[in-house]
């Protein structure tokens, strides 16, 4: 997997650039749907990452890129999730989600906002 670029509301991996929230799961890329989790808006003022979205647990890692500024909530019962998985859980600004990512094996699953 190859992580070309990040500004702003966009991504670039594989050549294939991307002006969407993405989802890695074992080394495939696909946009985040984040409309089961569009309904704790008003608790969280943004559309945070809820457990009701699909996320890529099947992993031992599970990367979270919080956005350019880290505003991207990440509900508690997303970690409580992982938790019981055994999935070892790291949330942080997108930035460095991607510099995680460049240095992780197969192992590791990613969910990127792109924005905030």
């Amino acid at each position: 997997m190859r992580i070309d670029g990040f500004s702003f509301g966009t991504i670039r991996i594989n050549g294939e650039t991307y002006d969407q929230d993405v989802v890695i799961d074992r080394g495939e890329v696909r946009l985040r749907k984040k409309k089961p989790s569009k309904r704790y808006r008003d608790e969280f003022g943004h559309t945070p990452l809820s457990a009701d979205e699909k996320i890529p647990w099947k992993c031992e890692r599970l990367v979270i890129g919080t956005g350019a500024q880290g505003a991207l909530p990440v509900m508690p019962a997303v970690l409580e999730e992982a938790e019981r998985r055994g999935v070892e859980v790291t949330a942080v600004r997108t930035k460095e989600a991607i510099k995680l990512l460049r240095d992780a094996g197969a192992a590791t699953n990613a969910v990127l906002h792109i924005t905030c």
